[in-house]
């Protein structure tokens, strides 16, 4: 099936009736890219995930209970896709691969040529997780009139490094990078990022403009973790033992900050979850999306109205 025939089989359904279809959307330049979708109604749910998450992190959970892709296919309209190099399984992505490593502005403009192409309604809630935290904020500044409200799931922020000293954001910047030798070897298009290139994507554009957002933020500290990942070979010998600390305390800093971006933002710091908040918590994530939507709907510009 074709992205318009999608499109169109989709806006012949009743409001909450499931119309899925997934398909290679061919966004121009040689390249094709995976989007699916399911669910019918307004406003469009994106969901954008983190760092080499391809479209299927949103339909997998750790515990019984409902995925957020097929939770939100019963509210209204939603969909997932692959950015080039998320691996699937152990498949690589169906995303047509580019050179790497990309930054969240390159990210951005993928996202504006599938959206475009495929012909996916407007407007758009976005929700994205962690580097896709970046991507969807980014989209937003860039294309305001396109986006109407945001989740963010312990997203990635440039109030990160800004929290820190150079010297401690290069010990996190490896920690962030990990070492991927391994894993370029088996697949050398595997997504990789340019954090700092983002940070000052993120850093010129515009203002988020008013809107129902919602900031969900992990509260299982990571620095009590890093000696034991230390001593397993996990993390580099060399990493200082008070490492995951500092990056707990700069993380605290920097999702505060996202949630002042717009008046009335929600800030939910009670998650009982790491850094998968919507793998570990999913329901927290499903209520977020469903109240943003809400408000959206209602025409307020914030959560709760």
């Amino acid at each position: 099936m074709s992205a318009r025939s999608c499109v169109l089989a989709a806006l012949l359904q009743f409001a909450l009736t499931s119309a899925a279809c997934a398909d290679l959307v061919d966004i121009g330049h040689g390249r094709k890219m995976y989007l699916e979708c399911r669910g019918a109604g307004s406003p469009t749910v994106i969901l954008v995930g983190g760092t080499r998450a391809s479209a299927g992190d949103w339909d997998i959970v750790n515990k019984p209970g409902p995925t957020v892709f097929r939770a939100i296919a019963g509210l209204t309209r939603v969909c997932v896709y692959d950015r080039p190099g998320t691996p699937v399984g152990e498949k690589p992505s169906r995303s047509s691969p580019i050179p790497q490593p990309v930054s969240a502005g390159d990210a951005v403009a993928d996202l504006h040529a599938l959206v475009t192409h495929a012909k996916v309604p407007g407007p758009f809630v976005l929700a994205g997780h962690s580097f896709g935290g970046l991507i969807v904020r980014l989209y937003a500044g860039t294309y305001p009139n396109d986006v109407v409200g945001l989740v963010l799931v312990d997203a990635l922020t440039e109030g990160l490094q800004d929290a820190q000293t150079p010297e401690q954001w290069k010990i996190q910047r490896k920690l962030m990078e990990g070492d991927m030798t391994e894993s370029l070897k088996i697949y050398p298009d595997i997504e990789r990022t340019d954090g700092e290139k983002s940070f000052e994507q993120m850093r010129k554009t515009s203002s988020l403009r008013a809107m129902p957002l919602i900031v969900l933020s992990a509260d299982k500290p990571w620095g009590p973790q890093v000696p034991g990942m230390i001593a397993a070979g996990m993390l580099a010998k060399d990493t200082p033992h008070d490492a995951g600390y500092i990056t707990d305390a700069a993380q605290n800093v920097a999702q505060a900050k996202l949630a002042q971006l717009a008046p009335g933002a929600k800030h939910v710091t009670k998650t009982d979850s790491g850094h998968e908040i919507h793998k570990e918590q999913p329901q927290l994530v499903i209520d977020a999306i469903r109240e943003v939507v809400d408000a959206v709907r209602k025409g307020c510009l914030r959560p709760a109205c």
